[in-house]
């Protein structure tokens, strides 16, 4: 069910359209809460990046990225989620009566979710964008099972990067670990289980100029950062792990944030402020899984509702 304009007031507005927006917009109309999920960009999230999703429960032989996603919001829309597209300016919080502002119109809530999720640090280079799911992946346990057999690169020197090339070594046949440092910024026992991994190699004082290919990725552009000198890797796959950004800004001052921006919560997804919750990749320790996600989507809706009886 689309927006209408004429409805301003809701018991929950979610702010996000990704697995876990979705599945709490789902939980919220089967209990007949009057609901409004936001979302500025695709409905589904960044799982619509994905071009093939293996690890979702109920599709045994995977399913595309877009798909999931729409079917996740054909099913809550189904039981009367209204939905609206545009981008949310900013958030008021004033108990059971807080605020949403968006380019669309001024909205009153009970109770709010968040689910704005996060952003992967892009390397910014030419054909990044292009071959997104089509060779380049900011997720190794997404997508490393497509690269069985084959060489991949891993972009980044810290925890997650080192995290990401020893899962990668499992299926790949190489693992090559480009960093423009000399040395790993990742944990120090990271560091020796992926010395000690024969399938995984280290480019020292390298950085990624450019990521080539013919439909998929075939090869990168190298530079050294000491010397210059050019070089070419050819590989199948390119798992670019240089953090991640939490869409939170709008919360900072108002809801208590992690170092790195993450959203504070309990494990019923509530924030310090009664009657709005956080959910998904926004989330303090959020596992960035589409499944657990949906999970705290449920869980939010649920606690939402429980709120919203008190």
């Amino acid at each position: 069910m689309m927006f209408q304009a004429m409805d301003k007031t809701y018991q929950v507005v979610i702010i996000g359209g990704g697995p876990a927006g979705l599945t709490a917009g789902l939980y919220c109309a089967r209990s007949r809460l009057n609901t409004l999920l936001i979302e500025k960009g695709i409905m589904g999230g960044q799982i619509t990046n994905a071009e093939r999703v293996e690890n979702y429960p109920g599709f045994p032989k995977g399913i595309s990225g877009i798909e999931l996603g729409q079917l996740i919001h054909e099913q809550a829309t189904s039981y009367g989620l209204e939905t609206l597209l545009t981008e949310v300016a900013k958030v008021v919080p004033n108990q059971k009566h807080n605020l949403v502002s968006t380019s669309e119109g001024d909205f009153v809530t009970e109770s709010i979710i968040i689910a704005s999720g996060s952003q992967f640090r892009k390397l910014g280079v030419p054909g990044e964008d292009r071959f997104v799911g089509r060779g380049v992946s900011y997720c190794a346990t997404c997508d490393a099972p497509l690269f069985k057999a084959r060489t991949v690169a891993v972009i980044g020197g810290g925890d997650s990067a080192v995290t990401e090339a020893l899962y990668l070594s499992k299926f790949a046949s190489s693992v090559k670990v480009i960093h423009r440092r000399s040395q790993l910024r990742a944990d120090k026992i990271l560091q020796e289980k992926a010395m000690a991994e024969p399938k995984i190699e280290f480019i020292w004082d390298t950085v990624v100029t450019q990521i080539e290919g013919d439909g998929l990725v075939m090869q990168l552009m190298l530079k050294n950062a000491k010397n210059a000198k050019l070089s070419t890797l050819q590989l199948a796959g390119v798992f670019v792990a240089i953090g991640a950004q939490p869409n939170s800004a709008q919360w900072r001052g108002l809801l208590p944030l992690d170092e790195e921006g993450y959203i504070i919560t309990n494990e019923l997804m509530e924030t310090k402020i009664p009657g709005i919750f956080a959910v998904g990749d926004v989330r303090h320790k959020s596992a960035r899984q589409a499944i657990t996600a949906a999970g705290d989507g449920a869980t939010a809706a649920i606690s939402a509702e429980r709120f919203l009886s008190l």
